[in-house]
């Protein structure tokens, strides 16, 4: 496989390329994409020409460039959260009905949460939130609920990273994260009161395979005021609902084979 000077690989960096674009910076200049991807100017314009004929990338009549819909259909086609997702899509529509706020659903992907759908209503509370963004695990109600049932592994590294503060009362202590992720285990739900805004709280608790592994997690971002616990419970009722949709499907709905119950 061809390696530049610097050593890295065709693929390291189209990998780069395509890991500039975000849900804050969806479209981009060739000298963006090359500055973002830390790449050459001529490389980076190289790329951008040979993936932009395979469809993986397109360009406006600005001549700025975005994320082809090849790209998509691609992913859509083979996606680990497309069973998900679409288990899901109904019980998440019943939970923004209900809520007339922010409904999202989240997966864990590395140190993150990666939201594969959200729904919002206007004049809603603010929320950072996107399809396809991600927030850290340490700083969301759907992360502190992944991280919460996750590998030893897993929240062992998570705890030994700098804690990123987004506002004074987002969690940046390890005991104190080690405390939060007992109590959502005992309680099978979390409250985030200002975590991501001082304006907002989120609420969140885990969907269940058919064996209880958890394989995503369902939240909600509503005002933060007294009405906020409130949602808990019909958080739990769509919950419920999503596990009995995944159970139904091949593999368990959640697009990978399911490893079993969860050990003791």
């Amino acid at each position: 496989m061809a390696r530049s000077a610097s050593g890295d690989s065709i693929v390291d960096r189209v990998v780069r390329l395509l890991e500039a674009f975000g849900p804050e910076r969806p479209v981009l200049t060739v000298s963006e994409l090359a500055a973002r991807a830390g790449l050459p100017l001529s490389t980076a314009s190289r790329l951008v020409e040979q993936l932009t004929e395979h469809g993986l990338l397109s360009r406006d009549p600005d001549r700025r460039v975005r994320v082809g819909l090849r790209m998509w259909e691609l992913a859509a086609r083979a996606s680990p959260a497309l069973d998900l997702r679409e288990a899901a899509m109904p019980f998440l529509e019943d939970l923004h009905a209900v809520v007339r706020q922010h409904a999202q659903l989240g997966v864990l992907d590395g140190p993150d949460v990666l939201f594969v759908e959200r729904l919002s209503a206007p004049g809603a509370v603010i929320n950072v939130t996107k399809i396809a963004g991600r927030l850290p695990l340490h700083a969301s109600s759907a992360g502190l609920v992944l991280l919460a049932h996750a590998g030893p592994d897993v929240q062992e590294e998570i705890l030994h990273r700098p804690l990123r503060a987004f506002t004074a009362r987002t969690i940046t202590e390890p005991q104190r994260l080690r405390r939060v992720l007992a109590q959502i285990r005992q309680e099978d739900f979390v409250h985030c009161r200002g975590h991501i805004h001082p304006d907002a709280a989120a609420l969140a608790v885990p969907v269940r395979s058919a064996s209880g592994q958890v394989v995503a997690a369902l939240s909600v971002v509503v005002p933060d005021d007294e009405r906020a616990l409130s949602r808990v419970p019909v958080l739990r009722a769509m919950a419920r609902g999503i596990r009995q949709a995944l159970s139904a499907g091949p593999l368990n709905g959640s697009g990978v084979v399911d490893p079993g119950p969860p050990s003791a």
